[in-house]
């Protein structure tokens, strides 16, 4: 899936000298990931798993030509962070922090959609695609090659996933964690609108859960592909009015159930999962 992330993609890391940063960098270096910069002002200088460090944004794009940038900086600083590596003119983000405030986010996804800059996240476990390169925090072992994609509103939920559709034989091209934040760069439609582009891709697993629309928004378009989509939404027994882990994963005035997820994508002919080990069973009916 060549228009995210691929061989091409020379990736910068904001926040690289940190525990997460040094210790995903190092497992996404593992991956194959091409990671040539890393980013943290007054750190410029130092090496990071034999990754040059500079003080700025602009400053590693310049020297490396990085196109690319995975964030990994506390919420108070991701908005001004975020901006920094827009304004480098990278033309991937993707922001790992949560609890990012409701407004920096809007700023952030408004500013970067203005200067032709995809953002994945926040509150995201980043992207991979098997086999090539990686961009965020998920496990390297439960990914291989294959022909389907993979969108998910959640992290774990995407690594027990992934897992079975592994270890039942079906790999994948590219696995997109959107984020579980009520704004976020990358829209569930708007993911999908890219594996609907993407020839080596077949079929699509989707992961919702409750909370928001873009579950009953992605099973409409899932009537206008020409590949088939799966779903799991997860939140089936959650109570009204309670946020259950994720900002964005609230039942509230009666909507975002997963209720009225499930009818949607029943009603747009995707087949929904009870159980995430379920979605390989789905696959092979076709």
């Amino acid at each position: 899936m060549a228009v995210l992330l691929d061989k091409s993609t020379r990736l910068m890391v904001q926040g690289i000298t940190g525990h997460q940063g040094q210790f995903h960098t190092k497992a996404m270096l593992e991956h194959g990931t091409n990671v040539v910069a890393g980013v943290l002002p007054g750190k410029g200088g130092q090496e990071v798993h034999g990754v040059p460090v500079f003080d700025s944004c602009q400053e590693a794009v310049d020297v490396t030509d990085a196109n690319a940038s995975i964030m990994f900086v506390p919420a108070p600083y991701a908005k001004d962070a975020s901006i920094e590596a827009v304004e480098s003119r990278v033309r991937l983000l993707v922001i790992v922090t949560e609890r990012i405030p409701f407004h920096d986010t809007l700023d952030v996804v408004t500013y970067a959609r203005a200067k032709g800059v995809q953002i994945i996240g926040p509150n995201c476990p980043g992207l991979c695609t098997a086999g090539v390169a990686k961009a965020g925090i998920m496990p390297n072992h439960i990914f291989t090659p294959g022909p389907y994609g993979v969108i998910s509103r959640s992290g774990t939920l995407t690594y027990e996933i992934v897992d079975a559709m592994t270890k039942a034989g079906f790999g994948q091209t590219t696995c997109v964690g959107i984020g579980g934040d009520p704004i976020i760069g990358t829209s569930m439609v708007e993911a999908l609108e890219l594996f609907a582009r993407d020839p080596e891709t077949k079929g699509v697993v989707l992961v919702g859960e409750i909370g928001g629309t873009a579950e009953e928004e992605a099973a409409r378009f899932a009537k206008t592909m020409d590949k088939p989509v799966w779903a799991y939404v997860a939140g089936q027994t959650a109570p009204p009015g309670k946020r259950m882990g994720h900002a964005g994963a609230i039942i509230a005035q009666g909507m975002g159930t997963a209720e009225s997820k499930v009818r949607a994508f029943a009603e747009a002919g995707v087949p929904v999962a009870k159980y995430p080990r379920d979605i390989p069973e789905l696959i092979r009916r076709g």
